[in-house]
């Protein structure tokens, strides 16, 4: 690994020269061709894979994903390294061009360097260096580079399990490396429930508020529902989950949203508003659970709160949608890739590894739950806190380093 560092760190910039941004999903399939090519020339069968009728796949922006796959010359297990290809904006503050690989001080910098662009690298030279050693290894590996993470991952690893790329018939570990930190094993991650939450009034002139029904002022007793009771519940409730970072070790709840009253006019509208008393206004909540509370209990709560404001509130009317709902998940400590990639840390690093959960959801979800693949980890170089913010890395001696614990598991499992 270390003589391909060079290598793994071109590698690494053209993936970040390809502004594969999401929303809306850009030049998804120029990168899918590009690791395709790549692969194919070095005896990887490979296919490219549109998922099609999948959410958010369009003629325009359609969602494309690769899989490549490298056989052993006799019958063994399979090993699948899977990264997303998805990045989010790039956003201000940036002290160099996000997309175009500058390597400084030993880091290569963009947008997507550390999630995920250099642990699809990483995962691929890794595999590289393996095969050189090992040519006669058995059982076979894959690597797939797949779409839409960022925004749930329907398009991708969602859409591929769905049809048995992730089943346990023909797959039985994975790896995704997103950026954990080189000595971290990720066992899984923390449960999400997206809802909107409506309250309905009705509307009037301004002048005369009494003739009407004012939706904000329903949602401002939902909010003050939630200060007093529900946030207070919610900090109670700690999870025996090794999440990372400390505080997501209780549920939690963020409100990812308002929208009521008159609609925000354009810029170049100069006007006042029109007086009414607003008839509709919405909220928009991101509801984080722990692997020991039930979905069920979880969506109660907030049931259960707004009946309380309708009771003290005689006109106070509203509507749950939900929007997107996620279980929690965690891989056991003695489950083979995490025995083997915990081996490979302790020879690489000469320290035993930390053993942790994410405050957020990632592809594993999918793998799991649709997939049904149990023996699951996220292990990759980068620091986590460099995600989606500005002047974004990746460490290339973390990339090398990381990379090699990825080739030891090969050589442990395979």
């Amino acid at each position: 690994m270390a003589k391909r560092a060079d290598e793994l760190t071109h590698l690494t910039q053209d993936l970040i020269r390809i502004p594969t941004l999401n929303p809306p999903g850009q030049y998804y399939h120029d990168i899918c061709n590009m690791l395709a090519e790549r692969l194919a020339r070095t005896g990887w069968q490979v296919e490219l894979l549109r998922a099609e009728g999948a959410l958010a796949d369009s003629e325009t922006y359609p969602r494309w994903n690769v899989v490549a796959r490298l056989e052993g010359t006799r019958p063994g297990e399979c090993v699948h390294f899977n990264g997303h290809h998805d990045v989010v904006e790039a956003g201000h503050g940036w002290t160099v061009d996000p997309f175009a690989g500058t390597v400084r001080d030993g880091k290569v910098f963009g947008r997507g360097a550390c999630d995920m662009k250099g642990g699809i690298a990483t995962s691929i030279i890794a595999a590289e260096a393996f095969v050189a050693q090992r040519p006669d290894f058995a059982g076979a590996i894959e690597i797939s580079a797949t779409a839409d993470e960022e925004s749930g991952g329907f398009g991708g690893v969602a859409w591929m399990s769905e049809r048995g790329w992730f089943a346990p018939e023909r797959v039985q570990h994975v790896i995704i490396p997103e950026p954990l930190n080189k000595d971290r094993i990720c066992l899984g991650h923390r449960g999400v429930w997206w809802a909107e939450i409506e309250t309905h009034g009705r509307i009037a002139h301004g002048s005369m508020p009494f003739l009407g029904d004012c939706a904000v002022r329903h949602m401002g007793a939902v909010l003050e529902e939630m200060e007093e009771k529900l946030f207070p519940l919610l900090a109670e409730k700690h999870t025996a989950m090794p999440v990372v970072p400390e505080g997501a070790r209780q549920s939690t709840m963020n409100i990812n949203a308002i929208h009521g009253g008159a609609p925000e006019q354009p810029e170049e509208y100069t006007g006042l508003p029109a007086p009414c008393v607003p008839d509709r206004c919405r909220i928009t909540i991101d509801r984080r659970f722990l692997i020991e509370e039930d979905i069920g209990d979880v969506k109660a709560e907030i049931s259960a709160l707004l009946e309380r404001v309708k009771a003290r509130r005689p006109s106070f009317e509203y509507e749950v949608r939900d929007l997107f709902e996620v279980q929690p998940t965690m891989t056991d400590r003695d489950a083979p890739v995490v025995r083997s990639t915990a081996q490979a840390i302790e020879k690489v690093l000469k320290r035993a590894p930390d053993y942790v959960v994410s405050p957020g959801t990632y592809d594993q979800k999918h793998i799991d739950r649709i997939g049904r693949l149990k023996n699951c980890i996220a292990y990759g170089p980068g620091i986590l806190d460099l995600a989606h913010q500005p002047d974004e890395w990746i460490g290339i001696q973390d990339m090398v380093d990381a990379g090699t614990v990825m080739a030891l598991v090969l050589d442990e499992l395979l």
